[in-house]
């Protein structure tokens, strides 16, 4: 897959093109269902599968305070998507500058004139251009006068009984209850956080268990507890010896410590050769053992790491759920 960063490099061949327009948080199967769709309509003209996405995500910029935890940082994001079987990303840059672009000046420059779109998929809710002010109606208009079709697609909704739509929102929420199974419904695949091994407290090395700390991490944290899971390392393949390893994993403070500073940390089952520090690592999250607790003693939280870990072992004995976020069979 070819990823453009700016409109101007994308090169002048390009077209025809079928064309979808999305931030795709998580690519979770709602997406992918969309994206799926608009790969079949583009191989059918014997055109380009070409998505426009936005990095940072619009929120961030106009309303940072108050913008969402984004699923998957802009790496995975396109990793994700090129999974999906599309030619090609434009990721724009999202600024206030770009933000004033008029629905008509972003059709005829992105889609018209940059990628030669002879189809354009959308959802009913589509808005674009500046103060959202473009709408489907909008959108079918400029196809007219531009000479593109308008395919629009329903929203994709789970199975009974909840029968919710598949949504990025719907996925936080579960992260923040700690539901990573549910969310991997939606996600068709594990939730993952990516980060480099930092340096910690050395406390897990002490107790016997020692344990990947990430930082700098992209992709939302889950809710504080116990996870079970595999740690991929980046500059390895998943087939090679070490490249992709099961681990237990503590999100949380620490509380038995009086932790005050909140940590992802990850844990090899019997493993104590390993040096992981400053490696570039995604972490694969796939059941929730159980919520963190506080315990009265240093060797109490050591028995219940032990039950922790062969409850990992136990989970994760029939192999990943997907290796390197492929969805599973």
């Amino acid at each position: 897959m070819e990823c453009w960063t700016d409109v101007d490099r994308v090169p002048r061949d390009v077209g025809p093109s079928v064309v979808t327009i999305g931030n795709f948080d998580g690519v979770h199967r709602g997406h992918r269902s969309v994206l799926a769709r608009m790969v079949a309509a583009a191989r059918a003209v014997d055109g380009r599968a070409v998505a426009v996405t936005f990095d940072p995500h619009p929120l961030q910029v106009h309303r940072p305070q108050t913008a969402p935890e984004l699923l998957t940082g802009v790496v995975d994001r396109l990793e994700l998507l090129a999974q999906t079987g599309l030619d090609a990303v434009l990721l724009v840059e999202y600024t206030l500058d770009f933000a004033r672009t008029t629905p008509e000046d972003f059709v005829r420059r992105y889609l018209v004139e940059a990628l030669g779109a002879v189809r354009v998929v959308v959802g009913h809710d589509v808005r674009f251009g500046r103060d959202n002010s473009g709408d489907l109606s909008t959108m079918v208009d400029l196809g007219r006068r531009h000479g593109f079709e308008v395919d629009v697609l329903d929203d994709v909704h789970g199975t009974a009984p909840t029968q919710r739509r598949w949504s990025s929102t719907w996925v936080r929420e579960l992260l923040g209850a700690g539901d990573v199974e549910a969310a991997a419904e939606i996600l068709g695949r594990p939730h993952r956080v990516r980060g480099v091994v930092v340096h910690g407290d050395a406390r897990g090395r002490e107790l016997g268990y020692p344990t990947a700390n990430l930082g700098g991490t992209s992709g939302m944290v889950p809710a504080d507890g116990v996870y079970a899971g595999w740690l991929r390392r980046v500059s390895l393949g998943p087939d090679e010896v070490d490249g992709l390893l099961p681990v237990a994993v503590s999100i949380g403070t620490n509380p038995t410590f009086d932790g005050v500073h909140r940590r992802l940390e990850a844990h090899v089952p019997g493993r104590t050769d390993l040096d992981l520090y400053d490696e570039e690592v995604v972490v694969e999250l796939t059941d929730r053992l159980r919520p963190t607790l506080r315990f009265d003693s240093a060797e109490a939280l050591v028995e219940q790491m032990a039950v922790d870990v062969a409850r990992t072992r136990e989970v994760l004995a029939d192999g990943p759920l997907s290796v390197g976020g492929s969805p599973a069979a």
